[in-house]
């Protein structure tokens, strides 16, 4: 049999630091909307701060995510296991309990508000 050469072109993207993630599915897909919300002030400007807010959307037939949240199940018990219980930082519970005393209701799965 004659061997033949392919040729791949891979393209590797850039970097994406995500601080916010939203999932959204349809009976088809489900849509994983990966963010980095980052707040800009410009003191030469007089519109006031400016919310910039990038996206990479990853979309999955279900059962594609399906294995991703086996192989994320899977990761995140090894690394648990490799270096500790992932916790919630103090600096978070610090900040929910400050909020809880002035009677601000704390949800952790909640859409977030970029205006306040």
């Amino acid at each position: 049999m004659e061997q033949k050469n392919i040729n791949i072109s891979v393209d590797e993207g850039t970097d994406f630091f995500c601080n916010e993630l939203s999932i959204n599915f349809n009976p088809l897909q489900f849509i994983l909307d990966f963010k980095a919300v980052t707040p800009r002030v410009d003191l030469r400007s007089k519109q006031g701060p400016i919310i910039h807010i990038r996206h990479n959307v990853v979309s999955l037939d279900p059962y594609h995510m399906k294995q991703a949240l086996e192989l994320l199940t899977k990761v995140v018990g090894d690394y648990e296991r490799d270096f500790g219980k992932i916790t919630k930082p103090k600096a978070v519970e610090k900040m929910e309990k400050v909020l809880a005393e002035k009677g601000v209701e704390v949800k952790t799965l909640t859409t977030p508000s970029y205006f306040g």
